[in-house]
Order: C-alpha cells, then sequence, then structure tokens
C-alpha cells in the first residue's frame, strides 16, 4: 500500500476488508493507463497478472468487482476510493450508480451530510473547505455550465432503477435529453470528460438491466464494481462474475466478528402440522415477541454497564402479501395479542402504499435507529432490499416463505450490522435470531452444508494453473518513514553541493527530531502537549546529549544544535498530522476506598417482558450440529410471591448483603412487580418473573 492509500486508511479508520480493497485498487491504478478507449486485452493482462480471479472485464472498459459481505462498509469504501484517484491520480469527476431509490437516497446522504457519523469523507482534510459538489439525478438539470468548474469533485450520483424506467415505450431517458442550461444533454457532458469513474453499488443489479448499456455508452475510463453477491441467477442457474478482484465473504466477516451471529429459534418438539397457517403465524410472532424482549432488556443493561449510547431493538415481520401484511398487523394491534401493548408500534410498508402514508412510513424507517422512535415491529412485503443499513434488528420472523433460503445473505443481511461497530463479547447484544418453527431443522442442517453461505469463505475461485503464479510481495511502513525515504532521494539527486549540503543538514536536523519524540511517550500525556517549552528543552536536551556522544561526532555540534532549536515546532507538526493518537487513561486511587448501595428509584421503563407458555429453543447457526442449544423461558411453578424470587436472585450476587439491604431489596423488587402488574393480570406476572427472575434481577443490580 503506498504512501496515499497509507493516509486515506488511516484518516478514514477503515477496518481490515476495506484496506486490502483500497490497497488493491491503488495497486491496480498504478498499473492501468486510466484513459479512454484502452486497450481491453492488455489492460486485463496486467489485472489478471495480479487478481488470477479476474478474467474478463464483463463490460467495454476495465470494470473490478469487490465482492464485499454486508455489514462490512461498501459505501464508506466508496469514499475511501474516490478519495484516493482524486489525491493520488487527480481524477475530479466521478458516477455513482444505485439500484434503487433506497439506495439512491442513503448514497446523496451519506456523501453529502457532513454531519453525519456515515459521512464518507469524515478525516478528509482536503475535502474539508473544498467538499466535492454533489450532483443527483434530481438535480442534475439545474447545474449551470460554468458551475461545473467551481468545485475540484464532482461526484454524480443516480438512480439506475429510475433511468431504466424513462426508457419504456421506447423513449431516451431524461438525462440523454437537451439541457437548456447546457446546450447539450447531461449525458453527452459526462461521457466527453476524460476522467470520468464509475462506481456501482449492490453490483449484480447492472447486468441484465437496459442500464447496462447506459454504463457502457458513458465510456468512463473505469468501473469499480461493489456487491455481497458476485453472481445472477438466470434460468440456467447460477453465475458468478468473472472481474473479482477481492472478496470477503459473509462467512470470513463473521469468523472476523464484523457482524452479529446469527441464530434460529423454534419451540421444543414443535410440529408445524398440527397448526393452521394462521395459527403458526401467531405462534411465531408472539415467540419473536418474547425473544425481543428478552433482547431489549440485554442491550440496556449492557448500555448502562459500559456507558455506552441505548440501543433499542426491533423486530423485522416478513410477510407474503400486502393482504397478509395487513392481517398481521390488525393480529398484533389487537388487544388479544399481549393485551394490546404494541398497537402503536407496529408499522408495515410497501409498494402499495402511496402519499402522505408512503411519506411517514419511509420518515418513521429511515430513523428506526433513533430510541425516541417507538416502532418495535416492521411488517414488509418485498421491500426492505439493499441500501436499508440498520444496526439495531435483532429478531427477523419471517413468515409463509416460498422456501427455506432466509440464509440467503441479501434476507439476513438487514440484520447483521452491529449497533457498536464491534463484537461487544455479550452474547445477546451480538446475535441475530431468525423465528424458523416451521423451517428450523432444514435452516441448521443447510447452515451445517460446508457450501452454505455462512461457512463457505470463497465463492470465487481459480483454477488449479492459477495458484502458481508468482505472488507480489508488498511492504507496508509508516507514512513518516515513507517521507524521509523521498526525501532522502530528493537530496540524492541534488547537483548543485551547497544547496545538497543545506538539504542534507535539514534533513538530518528533522531526522534527529522524529527520533526522539517517541522517546518523551512518558512525558506528555497527547500531541499537543510535545509543543509545551518544558518538553521542547527536554527534547533538545537528548538530542544534544546524542550529537555530543554520537560515533561520529559532529563538527559544528552547536549549530546543529541551534537548527533542531528553530525546526522543533514545525517538525512536531508534521509528526502529528502522520500519526493517529491513541488516548491514555490513568486511573489513581486517592483517599479511603468503599462500597455500598445509595437508594434509588427504579427505572422500569424497558422491563416488557411477556408471558411465556412454552419453552423457545435458540441455535447459533455456525455452531457444530451437536452445539449446545440456548433455553430461553424455561422454569418452574414456585410457590411464592414475585417479590420473593426476585430478591432471592438479587441475593446471589457477591456484593449484595441481605442482612443491611434486604428492605431496599425489597422496595426495588416492588418496583419491578408493579411495572408489571400495569399490563399483566397476577398469574401472568407470576409467569413472568417464574421465566425471567435472574434478566430482572441482573436488570435491578446493574
Amino acid at each position: 500500500m503506498n504512501r496515499v492509500a497509507t493516509s486515506i486508511r488511516n484518516r478514514l479508520s477503515l477496518r481490515r476488508p476495506q484496506e486490502e480493497s483500497l490497497g488493491i485498487m491503488a495497486d491496480l491504478a498504478d498499473k492501468l493507463v486510466l484513459q479512454k478507449n484502452a486497450d481491453l486485452t492488455a489492460e486485463l493482462e496486467k489485472v489478471t497478472s495480479f487478481c488470477p480471479t479476474c478474467t474478463d472485464f464483463e463490460r467495454n472498459f476495465p470494470s473490478l468487482c469487490f465482492a464485499l459481505a454486508t455489514g462490512v462498509g461498501k459505501t464508506r469504501l466508496m469514499g475511501a476510493f474516490i478519495a484516493y484517484l482524486f489525491l493520488a491520480k487527480n481524477i475530479r469527476n466521478f458516477f455513482v450508480l444505485a439500484p434503487n431509490l433506497t439506495v439512491y437516497n442513503k448514497l446523496i446522504e451519506d456523501f453529502s451530510n457532513t454531519s453525519s457519523p456515515k459521512y464518507v469523507f469524515q478525516g478528509i482534510g482536503e475535502f474539508v473547505h473544498r467538499r466535492p459538489r454533489i450532483i443527483t439525478g434530481d438535480n442534475y438539470e439545474e447545474v449551470r455550465q460554468g458551475e461545473l468548474f467551481k468545485y475540484e469533485v464532482h461526484i454524480n450520483i443516480f438512480n439506475i432503477g429510475k433511468i431504466n424506467a424513462e426508457t419504456r415505450g421506447g423513449k431516451s431517458p431524461r438525462i440523454k435529453r437537451l439541457a437548456e442550461c447546457l446546450g447539450y444533454s447531461y449525458f453527452d457532458y459526462l461521457t466527453n470528460l476524460d476522467d470520468l469513474v464509475v462506481l456501482m453499488d449492490e453490483s449484480h443489479h447492472y447486468r441484465a438491466d437496459r442500464g447496462m448499456e447506459v454504463i457502457n455508452e458513458l465510456n468512463p475510463i473505469l468501473g469499480l464494481e461493489l456487491t455481497a453477491t458476485p453472481q445472477v441467477e438466470r434460468s440456467g442457474g447460477t453465475i458468478k462474475f468473472k472481474n473479482v478482484v477481492y472478496e470477503y465473504s459473509l462467512a470470513r466477516a463473521m469468523r472476523d466478528r464484523f457482524v452479529k451471529e446469527p441464530a434460529v429459534a423454534t419451540r421444543r418438539d414443535f410440529d408445524p402440522t398440527h397448526y393452521s397457517q394462521d395459527d403458526l403465524d401467531r405462534i411465531k410472532l408472539e415467540d419473536g415477541i418474547r425473544i425481543h424482549e428478552d433482547t431489549k432488556v440485554a442491550l440496556d443493561i449492557y448500555a448502562r454497564d459500559t456507558k455506552t449510547n441505548p440501543v433499542k431493538p426491533f423486530v423485522l415481520v416478513v410477510s407474503q402479501s400486502t393482504e397478509h401484511a395487513g392481517k398481521l398487523k390488525q393480529m398484533i394491534v389487537s388487544q388479544g395479542f399481549f393485551d394490546g401493548y404494541y398497537a402503536d408500534k407496529v408499522m408495515e410498508i410497501h409498494s402499495n402504499q402511496t402519499g402522505g402514508e408512503k411519506d411517514e412510513n419511509i420518515e418513521r424507517l429511515v430513523n428506526l435507529e433513533n430510541p425516541l422512535n417507538k416502532i418495535e415491529i416492521v411488517i414488509h412485503v418485498n421491500m426492505l432490499k439493499e441500501g436499508w443499513d440498520v444496526t439495531n434488528l435483532y429478531t427477523i420472523i419471517p413468515l409463509r416463505t416460498a422456501t427455506s433460503m432466509t440464509l440467503r445473505e441479501q434476507t439476513i443481511g438487514r440484520g447483521l450490522r452491529l449497533p457498536y461497530g464491534k463484537r461487544t463479547g455479550n452474547d445477546k447484544v451480538d446475535k441475530l435470531t431468525i423465528i424458523a418453527h416451521d423451517k428450523f431443522q432444514e435452516i441448521v442442517d443447510e447452515a451445517n452444508k460446508p457450501d452454505s453461505i455462512i461457512r463457505k469463505e470463497n465463492i470465487i475461485t481459480i483454477d488449479a494453473e492459477e495458484l502458481g503464479r508468482p505472488k507480489e510481495v508488498i511492504t507496508v511502513v509508516s507514512n513518516i518513514e515513507q517521507r524521509l525515504e523521498e526525501e532522502r532521494r530528493q537530496i540524492e539527486a541534488i547537483q548543485e553541493p551547497e544547496e545538497k549540503q543545506k538539504a542534507q543538514v535539514n534533513f538530518e536536523v528533522k531526522q534527529a527530531i522524529l527520533s526522539a519524540l517517541p522517546d518523551l511517550n512518558t512525558e506528555v500525556t497527547n500531541i499537543s502537549e510535545l509543543k509545551k517549552e518544558e518538553i521542547k528543552a527536554i527534547a533538545v536536551e537528548r538530542i544534544k546529549q546524542s550529537i555530543q556522544y554520537a560515533p561520529q561526532p559532529y563538527l559544528f555540534a552547536d549549530d546543529m544544535v541551534r537548527e533542531v532549536e528553530a525546526a522543533y515546532e514545525t517538525v512536531v507538526d508534521e509528526f502529528a498530522t502522520n500519526v493517529i493518537e491513541i488516548p491514555r487513561i490513568m486511573i489513581l486511587q486517592r483517599g479511603e476506598v468503599k462500597s455500598g448501595f445509595h437508594v434509588f428509584g427504579l427505572d422500569t421503563k424497558s422491563l416488557n417482558y411477556q408471558p411465556v407458555s412454552e419453552e423457545i429453543l435458540v441455535k447459533k447457526l455456525r455452531e457444530q450440529e451437536n452445539g449446545i442449544d440456548i433455553v430461553i423461558g424455561k422454569g418452574r411453578i414456585i410457590l411464592d410471591t414475585p417479590e420473593n424470587i426476585i430478591v432471592n436472585e438479587l441475593i446471589n450476587f457477591p456484593e449484595i448483603d441481605y442482612d443491611e439491604q434486604a428492605e431496599f431489596l425489597f422496595k426495588l423488587a416492588s418496583d419491578a412487580v408493579a411495572k408489571f402488574r400495569t399490563y399483566l393480570a397476577d398469574d401472568k406476572v407470576m409467569n413472568v418473573v417464574q421465566f425471567h427472575k435472574k434478566e430482572i434481577s441482573r436488570y435491578i443490580y446493574s
């Protein structure tokens, strides 16, 4: 990875698969000519020699596919690609394609909103004061000819679905029609650019569409494709991509802990043939809600224990049709479904919705990660595909699915993203549960196959003869080392003796200061403190000592020290721009340490457990066939009060002394029971306490 790519990696804090993808793209960009109408045969040979999996560009221009699992961060990688091509290759024009409206709107948000945590250029200093101009399929007709020269970088974001729709009936899409503001079509403007790079999000959509022709007509110098599924389904079977240069499968993402761990749930000894379809729907919904409430408490406890932002989970219900979705919603809002508790916490979304209803639902949908959003159940009909990126989906309930292929990456991918960006080590916080009473064993068997998507680490394979090709070994050094090496080479090229000597002295001064800075680690708490006068004095004195006692003493040591003093601040500034600071935390104990409990009122808003009538089994799909099942809701009848049951669990915590805190413990237990009685009958309160006593006590303790 070269210096520019390394800098972008550091500034964007890229994950390993993103970093590896950027490195490959940078290396290939150095090998390719990056010109219009390049010799495709010669260009393909360059790529194949470096990436044997790429055997054909499959387009009329060099096009490279990066196959990354859902949840790894493809949009951020697109931002890294654009930043690199601009900073390293001075490429200023980009055309980003989205397959549908959902992805289209998401891309505009992620490329435009600088205040969003998902802003793709966060950390790229060159784009702070001169932001890229974002031109979309909705505003391009307003772009004036002169405006195109005001910005260094132009990023055009278009929805291929809309372009395809405009071509029905043999019409030409609007992008190809005369634009009054330009004097020619916007499409002609794009095709005439000599540095246009096309980026295709979810590129498996651009293989058979009429948009394939549109993309070729753009005649870009380079295509960059991103997808989680580098293959298309045809009547003759599955056709794998031939232009994949990097693959990071779902199995690898799970192994590397970049996504949630999928699990499947059913009831013990459950026989779906004993139930009607409507009854089966209801049972799966009820059990999904029980798991949802259990997950909700686990997330709340984790947030409080770790002092992190709370995460509000939700349930995704996959219905068969719009009519089916309507029936499900009516069931959920009825008084007979957990006493109507979720009546105002459910929404349905499908393509038949129009106008204000659709706009309102989309607004609630995109804000599902907001803890203040009251929606906990989303019913959808084939609406939520690629581009709907949420991190708080924890339970999926597929109802009346035609096949058992709920393991399809694009289906479960909606729930794989991690709310905290990484695995926490907490089983419930890191797990996605699929409710599959009627398909349980079928899904488990499918998951255990070596070629299942959660086990097979490589979808794209290469022939045996390709394995013998020599590999290029790349050694990565730090930005500072790279800069010093470049400066050393520049000095060697200087011909004029006096100029060369002066440059050599400056180089030795910089090298001496940079060598001394790491040793100041114990003297400062952050990089900015390196500029303090007292720290500078320490550094200069240490450099002075090293100069005086060097194996070959400097003839003009005093002059060298004066040069160090003069250049110190400048070198520190350069040093600061090329390192990532790691905060140092120091915990100092002062005075006498005491432990105990202050009286407080229990916050019961997250305690919404529902009664359990059957055992629910949850099995992680990546466990072997004989893996240990997790049993939720297994309990026994205890003739006691619910308050006593909770207190009996609380005193199991070693820090709790029953003799000293009995009164306080019963108060907290009473607070919890009082909350349950606000929405449950007494017999159901006992059921909830018996089945969830450990979780309730843990919630109170935390």
